[in-house]
């Protein structure tokens, strides 16, 4: 399934999630390594920007590597976006994997196991327990700020969708009392982290999340291409989507289809 805009908008980079869009936790989804690829040669640039905090900037790009995918220099993480919210110099008491570590060291923040601190910063983890909530909680109403990576509901994986970042996330806001600052897509953050790789040029936003991906898209102020890949099944009421998709396509192999073969949404490049 798949249709196109009527008129899309010239874009320089397809923005590409990953979860749901590239791969269901280890597992790659068929074709999406060769879409890559046929985007790109025709000189399209793929950024890929993912609100999944829990591994290492470096992991990630190995993962798309071993993939059959090139992405040195082409992956942003919810976790850089959170990092880019405090100053060196500061302290943070982590819930989250090593990519959230990676991030707060590279910006010169100092993490954590428990406070007192400047902020607490909280992502997707399969280790979340009662003590660390503590621990949040004691350290946040001792003065930190919270801060989400994401605030994603849910994950998919082959198996349907598990709990996600944002779950737990909930969790903390709720035992702290407190109003978490939110870094990944669709919020402002992550946002300004994009523009600031890729400059003022139009842009393309492929994912398989309408409150992700979709309002991420509306965020950018660009198109949005929704896979049937990931969290939304193929036999969704599309009319009930919103935000509206310019593109919706079963996979991403089948939406670069959808650009390719008719220029809607993303326009090549002089790269």
């Amino acid at each position: 399934m798949s249709n196109a805009p009527g008129s899309g908008a010239s874009a320089h980079t397809v923005v590409c999630d990953l979860d749901g869009v590239i791969w269901l936790a280890d597992h790659a989804i068929e074709g999406s390594a060769e879409a890559i690829a046929r985007l790109r040669a025709s000189r399209r640039r793929v950024l890929f920007v993912t609100n999944n905090s829990s591994v290492a900037a470096g992991d990630v790009v190995a993962k798309l590597e071993g993939f059959g995918i090139p992405a040195t220099g082409d992956v942003l993480t919810s976790a850089m976006a959170a990092a880019r919210l405090l100053q060196p110099g500061q302290r943070a008491v982590v819930l989250g994997g090593p990519g959230i570590v990676e991030a707060l060291e590279e910006r010169g923040v100092t993490p954590l196991r428990e406070g007192p601190a400047d902020a607490v910063v909280v992502g997707f983890h399969r280790d979340f327990d009662y003590e660390r909530m503590k621990v949040a909680s004691d350290t946040i109403r001792g003065g930190a700020i919270l801060i989400g990576t994401n605030d994603d509901v849910t994950y998919p994986t082959p198996d349907g969708p598990i709990p996600g970042g944002g779950a737990i996330l909930a969790g903390v806001a709720t035992g702290a009392e407190a109003v978490p600052v939110v870094a990944g897509k669709p919020h402002p953050p992550m946002a300004a982290l994009v523009r600031e790789v890729v400059g003022d040029v139009a842009l393309l936003m492929v994912g398989d999340r309408p409150d992700t991906d979709g309002l991420f898209a509306v965020r950018l102020g660009c198109a949005f291409g929704l896979v049937l890949s990931g969290i939304i099944s193929p036999d969704t009421d599309l009319s009930t989507i919103e935000p509206k998709p310019a593109i919706v396509a079963q996979d991403l192999s089948a939406l670069a289809d959808v650009i390719l073969s008719t220029g809607s949404g993303v326009a090549p490049t002089d790269r």
